[in-house]
């Protein structure tokens, strides 16, 4: 069931990757952009329409694309018309989800005067088009949740695995979970979960009891629990924090765990995915009890609500990130100031209200968004601490 395992996550990454926190876009490492971005800021004149380009994988062989980069322009358009006192000149190109076709995608909305740039949605797409226009001074938001494309002009709108660990952490700071065991797959996902797991366990000044892999393979999986198990017991865990996603690892780690000997019961799940993205998970029986981050459900049903009623169909998991792009660009433009779009003002502490709650961009190129801390009991969905309205208060 796992053959092909890479093809298959970026084939599933295209459909649910930032609903579900699952999937990095990309098998392999991407490099960092070399140019540090330094450019200065294009000015902006408030009082006349803002060009913000927006860069969509509309034209690549996969269908898929075509749907995606529909709802991504859908959703900048309709945070448009919610716009007040702002006027935004959206010019939309296409890169066929190609990382040479979006570099030159961001060359030419740079040169036809764009002042910032949206998208585009695959990491090496974003890591190509940062690197193409790194000394224009134009930032670029793109729709990866990949950290490792992030810094320079290049910000990730998509929510962190670092984000979540460390909000769950904190949260198990706060309830008696101090010694971590961290379960990870051998994979980018992987590592990139298992380094924002022990950092946020570190910072938290919490214990890493342990860290083990398993090979992304059913047969990897069950051949891994039993010693996984063992040193989970061995160290006293309080907490196994899995980088599991639920498209995939996630349903053999969770049975695989407790038939091994480590039941629910015994030690307490914590998950760095979405566990609700695929309903039928939450009736494992080895999640039962677990944590998991899940953004403002609120804001998140407010926006599905208003882009189903505008569009007649449910957007897709990425099309809020393109409306939440463009609300923060109109909260800054909306100020008046010539400089609304430098990186400063990007990065202002007190962040922007977007569909899934609040978020704010940080001087890394990653992002900080508020989520809640849920339990899965009895197959349902239970919140546990909800999502933070404001930074600066509990959950931060």
């Amino acid at each position: 069931m796992f053959a092909g395992f890479c093809s298959r996550r970026k084939a599933m990454s295209r459909l649910v990757a930032l609903a579900a926190l699952a999937w990095i876009a990309a098998c392999g490492p991407i490099v960092m952009p070399g140019q540090s971005g330094s450019g200065d800021a294009p000015r902006i004149d408030p009082g006349v329409p803002v060009m913000v380009a927006l860069l969509v994988p509309a034209g690549s062989a996969d269908p898929s694309d075509a749907f995606i980069a529909t709802n991504l322009e859908n959703a900048a358009r309709l945070a448009i018309s919610d716009l007040s006192g702002v006027q935004i000149d959206l010019r939309v190109y296409a890169t066929a989800a190609d990382p040479a076709r979006a570099a030159q995608a961001a060359m030419t909305a740079v040169a036809d005067g764009a002042k910032i740039i949206l998208g585009p949605v695959y990491a090496a797409e974003a890591n190509a088009a940062g690197v193409a226009i790194a000394g224009s001074g134009v930032s670029l938001l793109a729709f990866s949740n990949n950290p490792t494309i992030a810094g320079g002009n290049v910000f990730i709108l998509g929510a962190t695995f670092r984000n979540t660990a460390d909000r769950l952490v904190g949260y198990g700071q706060r309830s008696g979970i101090n010694n971590y065991m961290i379960v990870y797959a051998e994979d980018l996902q992987g590592a990139v979960g298992r380094d924002a797991i022990a950092s946020a366990v570190r910072n938290a000044g919490a214990q890493v009891a342990g860290v083990q892999s398993y090979p992304l393979s059913q047969e990897g999986i069950q051949a891994a629990a039993p010693r996984i198990v063992a040193a989970t017991q061995a160290a006293g865990a309080d907490a196994v924090f899995m980088t599991a996603g639920v498209n995939a690892d996630l349903p053999y780690l969770a049975t695989a765990l407790p038939e091994a000997g480590l039941p629910p019961s015994a030690v307490r799940y914590l998950g760095l995915t979405r566990w609700n993205a695929v309903p039928q998970a939450l009736a494992l029986p080895g999640l039962q009890g677990g944590l998991f981050a899940l953004p403002d459900q609120q804001m998140s049903a407010i926006f599905e609500g208003r882009y189903s009623a505008a569009f007649g169909e449910a957007p897709h998991p990425l099309a809020g990130l393109a409306y939440d792009g463009i609300a923060a660009i109109g909260a800054l433009i909306v100020r008046g100031n010539a400089s609304a779009l430098s990186r400063a003002a990007l990065t202002q502490g007190q962040g922007f209200q977007g569909t899934a709650g609040i978020f704010r961009l940080l001087t890394d190129g990653t992002n900080e968004r508020g989520l809640a801390v849920a339990e899965v009991r009895n197959n349902q969905v239970v919140i546990l601490d909800p999502a933070p309205r404001s930074f600066g208060g509990a959950g931060f």
